[in-house]
């Protein structure tokens, strides 16, 4: 068994303005779109990617976080 925590926030950076900000990952869902609150574009996941966290944030999204622990 892993002591590894599952971590529920994360910096998402705005792929357009570079805009950091912090925000609480759902634990039971992707967030597929995402509307920067800096120059209010909305940014959606990369290719092959579940959530605009796993595609522009500093850590999975707890979902994959997860995935990872099995």
């Amino acid at each position: 068994m892993s002591d590894t925590k599952i971590e529920a926030r994360a910096t998402l950076t705005c792929p357009m303005c570079g805009f950091k900000k912090e925000e609480e990952m759902p634990t039971n869902a992707c967030v597929y779109f995402y509307k920067c609150s800096n120059c209010n574009t909305m940014i959606k996941p990369k290719e092959k990617e579940c959530c605009v966290f796993c595609s522009y944030a500093d850590r999975k999204c707890p979902i994959k976080q997860q995935e990872q622990m099995l």
